[in-house]
């Protein structure tokens, strides 16, 4: 077949990009090998666009076993224990058939996991929605929250936190990104990088379909008005498959058989074969009149395209071979010695006896186009959001309005489709500041998270970036975590927009500082660009995974109020920021200002000072403070525990917006009992920690001073109501 100008463009690939492929290959491609360059090359295999401000980040600690570079990262929590974790995006096939593209982000990033020796423990994930007054939302939310039950469900792993949010920038673009956390022995982790001449490359699995051809160039493009079209692209998932693929490959990891193995993810057979061999140095030969198909008359090029799922490609030792196909024979799943490592440094493909593609290596990997893109670095807002200045509104009307919008609403309607307690190891679920999973038998936990700041980030990509990293940390300082390390996935729109691209480039300069600053890394991730439908792009939005370590089970803390006529604090200091805030956008339907600073001295101080006091036991709960402010977080205490709180307006109080919602950072709720408010009112003291006492729990009434007064049961219906009417429950 002739390649033309508009088969190139088809492959997502740039004119100069295939100019650079005939250089490479001192020839013509033919249609097989222009494929296999568009999967490596598109943007969601090669990060051209993002690799040059990615080595910017963090990416070691004491703890950190293994970084970027491998299917997901590894933190050592002790006792030979590893935890293995990772987040990626899944947007674009699940904006066209959302039910799949949920169900297979969850299936592809649990085989992340799983690949390294990991049994996965938990699964987190990050939803983003358009507008729900807009059409298609409904439609979506409800494919993606089912796609996601439905595979974490089946398969049997807990799906224990996230966030579901809206906002009308994802109208034609949603966001889904899932992310896995598996528990390993430090001793037996598997790594991806190909070692030996001649040793067997392997397939396993499921059988390969035409269900997923293209898939990672997809994503790796802008959608316009036939988005639709991309159907044939979205994978088709089958967890009760995946199920027998991962205990399949956990007892193979038992033996002494494996030199290495890679998922089968974007890009298929192409991205896995390429990155094992490029990882050793090597050469691969495959022979594709051994892969098994489940249609008939399948191609090469299809073969080699195809992100049918639940496939993996293991290199054994020599003489491996029966031991192992006993294994996956057992477990009912193909087994297929489908080539072998040479020392040529080419990916070199049979079919029918014939060489059809022979590609050296590098070509598809370190030779792949890297781009340092223009950028325009954001111009600040000068505008200062003065609340005396708009429009008069009543303190309980603001409250209540906020408690009842779909950012805000009570989402169990989306987390009771979720099993969050199957394997019996989940301690905190959906609704905690994070989510704890003891390790089985051990008297120790772990600390999730996810957490994103779309309108921060927007306004200023910075700010933002420091923001997101440090409610993160906040968030698994609250339950008595020490955080360890993070994850990230980053969705933002086209690269090649100047504006775009400094959106990409200056968060991650944010990202950077404040992970340095607390000691909190980045090991594994995900870059998702061209999220976006006709140049319109989305807000960017960084979605952060954090794990951290709880040594001692009794230590753990939650955010339900305890005890009626406990002590309510405040640790850090409220400046009443209202720029980005929950208050000016629900009330006003305005996005003016700056995000609030992020001082990371403070931020650090103030957590260690909250975790010394959660290890000390006398603390009742906790809560970090972020968006919606003060009067947000205790009316979430106040639900999870219906328990009341009567709060006093401070005697220096100069607004009351300004302080009970304003956003500034580095702040916590904390509930004492009167035995020890003494003993922590030094401790704060002494350690120059800022705090305010600000009222005491009570029975059944939330209630701020004569502004504000509902009975928590009034409260819980009012935190209800949109989700229910959203679908359908009320009228």
């Amino acid at each position: 077949m002739k390649i033309t100008k508009d088969i190139i463009e088809s492959h997502g690939l740039k004119l100069d990009e295939y100019s650079k492929i005939k250089q490479l290959l001192d020839r013509e491609p033919n249609y097989l090998e222009l494929g296999i360059f568009s999967a490596m090359w598109n943007e969601h295999c090669s990060y051209k666009s993002s690799k040059v401000h990615l080595k910017k980040l963090p990416i070691k600690n004491k703890n950190v076993i293994q970084g970027p570079g491998e299917n997901a990262g590894v933190i050592d929590i002790g006792d030979d224990d590893a935890i293995i974790f990772k987040i990626e995006s899944h947007n674009h096939p699940s904006f066209i058939e959302p039910y799949q593209g949920a169900a297979t982000g969850v299936g592809g990033i649990l085989r992340d996991v799983f690949t390294m020796g990991a049994r996965p423990i938990a699964l987190l994930n990050s939803i983003h929605f358009g507008d729900p007054n807009n059409k298609k939302t409904k439609n979506l939310l409800n494919g993606v929250v089912s796609g996601i039950g439905g595979y974490g469900n089946c398969i049997g792993i807990p799906t224990v936190a996230g966030e579901t949010k809206f906002h009308e920038t994802y109208n034609e673009n949603i966001l889904v990104n899932a992310m896995a956390v598996g528990l390993a022995n430090k001793k037996k982790i598997f790594y991806s990088k190909a070692k030996g001449i001649n040793k067997a490359v392997v397939y396993v699995g499921s059988k390969t379909g035409r269900d997923g051809i293209h898939g990672a160039s997809m994503a790796s493009a802008e959608f316009d008005e036939n988005s639709e079209d991309k159907k044939p692209t979205v994978q088709v998932g089958d967890p009760f498959t995946e199920k027998l693929l991962m205990e399949a490959c956990l007892e193979l990891m038992k033996k002494e058989s494996i030199i290495s193995i890679q998922d089968m993810g974007a890009a298929g057979l192409t991205s896995s074969s390429v990155e094992m061999a490029h990882k050793g140095n090597l050469g691969i030969e495959l022979n594709l009149d051994k892969i098994p198909c489940r249609e008939e008359n399948m191609s090469p090029y299809e073969m080699m395209l195809s992100e049918s799922q639940e496939r993996m490609l293991i290199i054994l030792e020599d003489g491996k071979e029966n031991e192992a196909r006993a294994i996956f024979k057992k477990w009912d799943l193909d087994f297929v010695v489908i080539g072998k490592t040479t020392d040529t440094k080419n990916l070199s493909l049979k079919f029918q006896k014939k060489i059809v593609a022979t590609i050296p290596i590098d070509a598809l990997s370190s030779k792949a186009p890297l781009y340092d893109r223009k950028w325009s670095k954001k111009k600040l807002s000068k505008k200062k959001t003065n609340i005396k200045e708009l429009k008069k509104i009543k303190f309980d009307e603001a409250f209540f309005k906020i408690l009842s919008s779909p950012n805000h609403s009570n989402k169990k309607w989306v987390t009771e489709q979720y099993d969050q307690m199957v394997m019996g190891d989940t301690i905190e679920r959906s609704g905690a500041n994070a989510a704890i999973i003891k390790i089985h038998n051990k008297e120790k936990a772990i600390a999730v998270t996810v957490d994103s700041s779309a309108n921060y980030c927007k306004s200023h990509p910075l700010s933002g970036g420091k923001q997101i990293v440090s409610e993160s940390w906040r968030n698994l300082i609250s339950v008595g975590a020490k955080p360890i390390a993070i994850t990230n996935c980053l969705n933002f729109g086209n690269p090649e927009n100047p504006e775009v691209m400094g959106e990409f480039a200056e968060n991650i300069i944010g990202v950077k500082e404040a992970c340095e600053f607390l000691d909190y890394p980045v090991v594994s991730g995900n870059v998702s660009f061209y999220n976006g439908t006709n140049n319109n792009n989305i807000f960017p939005t960084p979605v952060i995974g954090g794990v951290g370590l709880i040594k001692n089970l009794k230590k753990i803390q939650n955010n339900r109020f305890k005890k009626i006529d406990s002590k309510v604090l405040i640790i850090g200091k409220t400046f009443g920021h209202l720029g980005q805030s929950v208050l000016i956008n629900e009330m006003y339907n305005m996005n003016d200002g700056i995000p609030p600073e992020v001082n990371l001295l403070n931020e650090k101080n103030n957590g260690e000072m909250v975790l010394k006091l959660i290890n000390g036991g006398i603390v009742n709960s906790v809560h970090d403070i972020s968006t919606g402010g003060i009067i947000l977080a205790l009316a979430e205490m106040s639900l999870s525990s219906q328990i009341g709180v009567k709060i006093l307006k401070p005697k220096k109080l100069s607004n009351m917006f300004e302080y009970f919602f304003g956003e500034d950072q580095s702040r916590y709720i904390v509930e004492v009992d009167k035995n020890n408010y003494f003993k922590i009112e030094k401790l704060l003291k002494d350690n120059n920690i800022y705090f305010e006492n600000i009222g005491v729990t009570q029975k059944d009434y939330f209630e701020l001073d004569k502004d504000l007064k509902t009975s928590v049961k009034e409260l819980y219906e009012i935190n209800n109501k949109w989700y229910n009417k959203f679908n359908g429950l009320i009228s």
